[in-house]
């Protein structure tokens, strides 16, 4: 008997279409959302457009405008800086976590070593391209797999809900902020320490990675604003 895979409900799928389009650009920063327009755009009756948009509502990537309905939010500072925070104490502990497991395991740090360099790769090969999609989901695979590698499944749990938010604004770190290319030397640097089982100098390159590009899209919002 094959296992059965599981299908997306078409709730899911609105709230996967929206959400890449929000961090694409297509829906840019108060953009009104008609749920009647968005359910015929996508083919589907308003109830899972409403689904999607709770979910979308709770992640802080929409919220609502009086009676007049929804709109996608406008990038925070305050709140950028109070998720990056979390991030870099989540990622932190992770690579710190993964060091020490490749300390203690020659096996352990060569699969963490070839694991890694062909996410590395896959992301400087996304970088050289044009899909920003495509960027922040090699992004994004790299930061699971430090979780995964830490050996801590508590930690990709704790940071589910901080990268559907952080997915949007890596999205305009790279489309504002940073060169795609100087966020994977970063990320190799990291991986290196790691399988060099030094969690000393993993910990400290995690929080600088994560620390910069906060700064890069602050500083591209206030200029930003300041236009």
């Amino acid at each position: 008997m094959k296992p059965i895979t599981p299908v997306p409900g078409r709730a899911d799928q609105a709230y996967q279409a929206l959400l890449d389009e929000i961090c694409d650009g297509v829906l840019a920063p108060g953009t009104h959302l008609v749920q009647e327009e968005l359910a015929a755009r996508l083919g589907v009756s308003r109830q899972p457009i409403q689904q999607a948009m709770a979910l979308l509502r709770s992640d802080g990537l929409v919220e609502e405008i009086g009676t007049r309905g929804l709109r996608v939010t406008a990038l925070d500072p305050a709140t950028m800086r109070q998720h990056y925070e979390i991030r870099a104490a989540l990622d932190g502990l992770a690579v710190r976590g993964a060091a020490l497991r490749a300390a203690g395991s020659a096996e352990v740090a060569r699969d963490i070593d070839r694991r890694g360099r062909a996410l590395v790769q896959a992301g400087k090969a996304a970088a050289g391209g044009t899909s920003l999609r495509r960027m922040v989901r090699c992004d994004v695979d790299f930061h699971r797999f430090l979780y995964e590698a830490s050996g801590n499944p508590l930690l990709a749990q704790t940071a589910e809900p901080h990268w559907r938010y952080l997915r949007r604004v890596m999205a305009d770190v790279l489309r504002h902020a940073q060169p795609g290319t100087a966020i994977w030397k970063q990320h190799a640097e990291i991986l290196a320490a790691v399988v060099a089982g030094n969690a000393v100098r993993a910990q400290a390159l995690a929080a600088g990675h994560v620390d910069g590009a906060a700064d890069r899209l602050a500083g591209a919002l206030q200029r930003a604003t300041a236009a």
